[in-house]
């Protein structure tokens, strides 16, 4: 399809832009790379509860792909994931946080090999109780958002350098699961459903309920609370559609580079990868 001229501009300063970022802020992305076969991302939403009681059998028979508080769920001994991603800045502040100092426990017990995927900007704000575990190994992605011409992205994307916007930690589990050398992947947990619980209070006051398939600790949930308290509609809602649109990014990358990727996640919001249910291994 031919590019008009305001698409072309619209992509030329897109490139330059990605590229000054790149320059600026990315590091060597430390991922382990080889890998073959299939992989299932286990995103947090309430979803991967009835997933873990009704597929646990397949689930187990994959690499498994486990992000953020999930460590603190009853399930997590269970799933031993070989994969845990963090990406939000919450994880490596020095925020008095009950739930984050238990993270950081959970994650010092884990007792199976375990490689913990964080930002390379962020790695050295990694608590010594995780580091200190010997059954985990750290490697660094480059959580940088670029976008512009296609044939850069590949590039940028391929190198580990940069990805698709990461509005949602579901975007860099799944560039990661492709730089490491996986050829399928199946998203389980990722319903996205958050257009069902946003609303405005009386006070104009954004109210956002995010469920996950484990139980939030009430300090996490009012951290939640305070963060969209600060925000618009149009902000959130703003955000929303750069998330489901990073996803159409990854099916075109992805498709380039012939992996597959399947939601099997019921009731999904995101509508830019196949259904098909979870596949034994």
């Amino acid at each position: 399809m031919t590019m008009t001229a305001s698409e072309l501009i619209r992509r030329a300063g897109a490139s330059t832009k990605s590229l000054v970022k790149v320059l600026l802020l990315s590091r060597r992305c430390t991922l382990p790379k080889g890998n073959k076969g299939a992989i299932v991302i286990m995103a947090n939403g309430p979803s991967l509860a009835d997933t873990i009681q009704n597929d646990i059998k397949t689930l187990m028979t994959m690499p498994r792909l486990a992000v953020n508080f999930a460590a603190l769920a009853p399930e997590f001994d269970t799933l031993r994931p070989q994969y845990y991603l963090m990406i939000d800045p919450v994880f490596f502040g020095n925020d008095d946080n009950p739930n984050l100092d238990k993270l950081k426990k959970a994650l010092s017990a884990v007792s199976w090999p375990m490689t913990l995927i964080v930002p390379a900007k962020s790695a050295s704000k990694l608590d010594k109780t995780v580091t200190g575990n010997p059954n985990i190994t750290v490697a660094h992605i480059n959580n940088i958002g670029a976008s512009g011409f296609h044939w850069l992205e590949n590039i940028l994307y391929k190198s580990g350098r940069a990805m698709p916007r990461p509005r949602n930690v579901l975007v860099p589990s799944i560039m990661a699961a492709i730089y490491m050398g996986y050829d399928t992947i199946y998203l389980t947990g990722a319903d996205h459903s958050w257009m069902k619980t946003i609303w405005v209070d009386d006070d104009n006051h954004v109210i956002s309920v995010q469920p996950h398939f484990y139980k939030d600790h009430p300090d996490e949930q009012r951290r939640v609370d305070t963060t969209y308290r600060g925000l618009r509609l149009h902000q959130v809602v703003e955000s929303f559609a750069i998330a489901f649109k990073s996803y159409h990014d990854i099916r075109r990358y992805a498709m380039s580079h012939h992996v597959n990727i399947y939601n099997s996640t019921p009731g999904s919001f995101i509508d830019a990868f196949p259904r098909q249910p979870l596949q034994h291994q």
